[in-house]
């Protein structure tokens, strides 16, 4: 069984550097930059397409990755499998989110269906339930995952207190990450060692953006934004209360300086927002995952760091899309992207 589980792993492995070879990164993303229209790029992605409209790809997109991510896991089980089961639960998170947002702001459902990604099967909510949910607990009642659902009710305390959105979000966000630590935990050690660092990566990124939007964008003083740490993380919860006490944006990335971001530029730091942030997080978890890639090679690490660089590549062509969408110079595109050319926050 042992034999046969390491067979399956190179199996898989070797089947992952092969689909790693046709991402849209480097010069096949330059590439894609230039093309006039979204229909081009459509059929460059998908050469048997006939998608008119940057939303239908977009859809897309997001289906083609989640399938993928539940092929992984089911080739992998085990450990592992809880690992990659649990990156798919992203996709659904983000769609009970958007439902969130309809439950905060009395929206009925048709106005939230845009909004909502197609998923596969097992990942299907009760959509029509949750969208008339007349209340925070009965919607996280609906919701299928227990972790989900007690950070969904963690953010329902601050929810009483100020009806926003943002605290049903952060809750969610927070549960999803906690149980993405434990089960990156529960690895053996030489896989641990490579998933846990991505893993963390996300969480500290969590932590950096949520305290910068909701100091500086929300007004939320700092005990309304710590009850969302996630423990297990790089970032203490100290660190994290320190963040969200912040005098400037800037002042947010130094203090998650190696653990959210690399290195950070100069400027002037009254500039920054948190939109100047976000890059920089993205661009460290990218290094990171193709770290693990590299190092891994043959192993588990570089499966679930092909799927952090696939998450990439998933942002930057939905970015892709809407810029070509809106007639974007194929220079300004590039910038915008992960790694971007050259992305510098603003006043520097």
């Amino acid at each position: 069984m042992v034999l046969r589980s390491a067979l399956d792993m190179d199996f898989l492995a070797a089947n992952i550097h092969g689909r790693r070879s046709r991402l849209a990164e480097a010069e096949r993303l330059d590439a894609l930059c230039r093309l006039p229209t979204v229909t081009d790029l459509a059929r460059a992605l998908f050469p048997e397409s006939r998608f008119l409209t940057a939303a239908a790809l977009e859809r897309v997109l997001v289906l083609d990755q989640a399938e993928e991510l539940a092929e992984i896991a089911l080739r992998l089980g085990g450990a592992a499998g809880r690992v990659l089961d649990w990156l798919g639960v992203r996709f659904q998170m983000e769609n009970l989110k958007v439902l969130a947002r309809g439950l905060a702001g009395g929206m009925a459902l048709a106005d939230l269906r845009p909004h909502l990604v197609l998923l596969p099967d097992d990942l299907a909510l009760p959509v029509e339930a949750l969208a008339s949910a007349g209340s925070v607990e009965a919607f996280a009642a609906l919701v299928p995952h227990e972790p989900l659902r007690e950070g969904l009710l963690r953010g329902a305390v601050l929810f009483a207190r100020r009806p926003k959105a943002f605290f049903l979000e952060a809750g969610l966000d927070a549960g999803y990450l906690e149980e993405l630590l434990a089960r990156a935990r529960a690895l053996p050690a030489a896989d641990r060692h490579d998933v846990l660092p991505i893993a963390r990566q996300e969480t500290d990124t969590f932590h950096m953006m949520l305290a910068a939007r909701g100091k500086f964008h929300y007004g939320l003083e700092p005990e309304a934004i710590v009850p969302f740490h996630v423990k297990g993380a790089l970032v203490s919860r100290e660190a994290f209360a320190a963040m969200a006490s912040a005098e400037h944006v800037a002042d947010v990335a130094a203090l998650a300086a190696g653990v959210a971001v690399d290195e950070l530029p100069a400027g002037a730091k009254e500039a920054w927002t948190p939109a100047d942030l976000e890059p920089l997080a993205w661009a460290r978890y990218y290094r990171l995952a193709n770290r693990a890639f590299r190092r891994s090679h043959m192993g588990l690490g570089a499966v679930v760091a092909y799927t952090a660089i696939r998450r990439v590549e998933l942002a930057n062509l939905i970015t892709l899309s809407e810029g070509i969408r809106l007639s974007r110079p194929p220079d300004v595109l590039r910038r915008c992207l992960i790694p971007a050319a050259r992305r510098e926050p603003k006043g520097v």
